[in-house]
């Protein structure tokens, strides 16, 4: 229990911090109203998400980059922050498409990472 509570707080510490490394460069790289840091990182743990799942990796390995580090890597309710202030300043247009590509993409990619995870897993329908 205690190992895999550390496998959870390692990952994290590290998704967080690859979190925030993400926000800042696109921040820097891409100065908008647009939230394209975190609709990066949305969108690139969605596929990361899947592609472990579909890999369907050893319960540790599973608890350190799919628990923690994606659980940290992603944000949720950075997503819905972000969304209502482009709604508070009437960014409408910018709202739309933050909610759909994150919404649609988000599904499709998680759906393709499963797909290529599942690919590369040797021992694929042996379980």
């Amino acid at each position: 229990m205690i190992v895999n509570a550390l496998l959870v707080a390692t990952g994290g510490f590290f998704g967080a911090v690859a979190r925030y490394i993400a926000s800042q460069w696109f921040g820097k790289r891409f100065p908008s109203v647009f939230p394209y840091g975190t609709l990066f990182v949305n969108l690139l743990g969605s596929f990361l998400l899947g592609l472990i799942t579909g890999g369907r990796w050893a319960p540790a390995v599973s608890l350190l980059f799919g628990t923690g580090f994606m659980g940290a890597f992603t944000t949720f309710s950075t997503f819905k922050w972000e969304s209502l202030q482009l709604g508070e300043k009437k960014q409408w247009k910018a709202l739309i498409w933050y909610l759909a590509i994150s919404y649609t993409a988000g599904v499709i990619l998680a759906f393709l990472g499963y797909a290529v995870g599942a690919a590369i897993d040797p021992h694929h329908g042996e379980r």
